[in-house]
């Protein structure tokens, strides 16, 4: 009896078996918006991610927290100022950052590596350069967002003076002035803390080691300066103080205020301390340069970063 042998199917040639299957993308028919839209948008989102915003909770907490810190003082000033109607606020405007400087450093070296590290650490920062963007447009939304960022907590407090000024009737002019010059010595400081704290964080993909480190270097140039400037106000060297104080960025901030925005001097010796004019410039050049450096040193790492 036969017995019904089974059919079996074609095995196609070896070159048969590719297959294109169409499972409906479609292609982008919009507008390029190029380098520009991506660099505002990189800028908007590491601006909201400095305080917390559009992310987790415990995220929000820290930033905002220290906002508020940087803001108590100053209301608690304005308080005092209306009910014992003083004629002057207790407090240059030019003053009030040096006096919170803890805070603001503080600030940076939480939120500095917020900004990098985790690009860093995920590398991500390959994908960024794989669009329409250059390491420079990388680093210049990255260091923008932490600046406006530092000039948002540290201009905040300026305007609550300013505005707890003008409501105890002080002069207007004066306040006024105050006020300006206060705002451009929270510019500089706001780019050049932003400048180091991007640059010492953007060393190391780990955060909590970018922390540490943006702290040990602002404290220790600022207590090193403070020591040096204190021993040789001991030894009668005030020449020597003025000098000594371009070796940290807040004396270097200190300096300016005080030699071209008529501020009075925290070095050791009184205001007589402070750097003169002619020092002065020397200060301005150095924190420009300061701001560059920091700008040229971020560039040269994430260009290796996203090779």
């Amino acid at each position: 009896m036969a017995v019904e042998q089974p059919t079996r199917t074609p095995v196609p040639p070896s070159g048969d078996q590719t297959r294109i299957h169409d499972i409906g993308y479609r292609g982008y028919d919009g507008p390029r918006l190029g380098r520009a839209y991506a660099r505002r948008s990189l800028y908007s989102q590491s601006l909201r991610g400095a305080y917390g915003l559009g992310r987790s909770l415990k995220s929000k907490v820290l930033p905002m927290l220290l906002f508020v810190v940087m803001c108590v003082p100053a209301a608690i000033m304005v308080a005092v100022a209306v009910a014992t109607k003083m004629k002057d606020l207790p407090v240059d405007y030019t003053r009030y950052a040096i006096i919170m400087q803890g805070v603001i450093s503080l600030y940076v070296a939480s939120q500095a590596p917020q900004s990098v590290s985790r690009d860093l650490r995920f590398k991500t920062v390959p994908l960024y350069f794989s669009r329409p963007i250059e390491t420079v447009d990388y680093v210049r939304a990255k260091y923008a967002a932490l600046a406006s960022a530092l000039f948002v907590l540290t201009a905040a407090p300026l305007l609550v003076l300013y505005v707890g000024a003008l409501l105890a009737k002080m002069d207007f002019a004066h306040q006024t002035r105050g006020f300006a010059e206060g705002l451009v010595s929270v510019t500089l400081l706001s780019l050049l803390l932003a400048g180091i704290g991007l640059v010492v964080a953007a060393v190391t993909p780990r955060r909590g080691f970018g922390i540490a480190a943006v702290i040990a270097v602002l404290t220790i140039s600022y207590g090193a300066v403070s020591t040096l400037q204190a021993i040789a106000d001991a030894q009668g060297s005030t020449g020597a103080i003025a000098w000594i104080g371009l070796f940290s960025p807040l004396t270097l901030i200190d300096g300016v205020q005080t030699a071209f925005l008529g501020a009075t001097s925290s070095f050791p010796g009184g205001a007589g301390a402070g750097p003169s004019h002619a020092e002065g410039v020397v200060y301005v050049l150095a924190v420009l340069g300061l701001i560059a450096a920091c700008h040229g040193l971020l560039v040269r790492r994430y260009k290796k970063v996203g090779l």
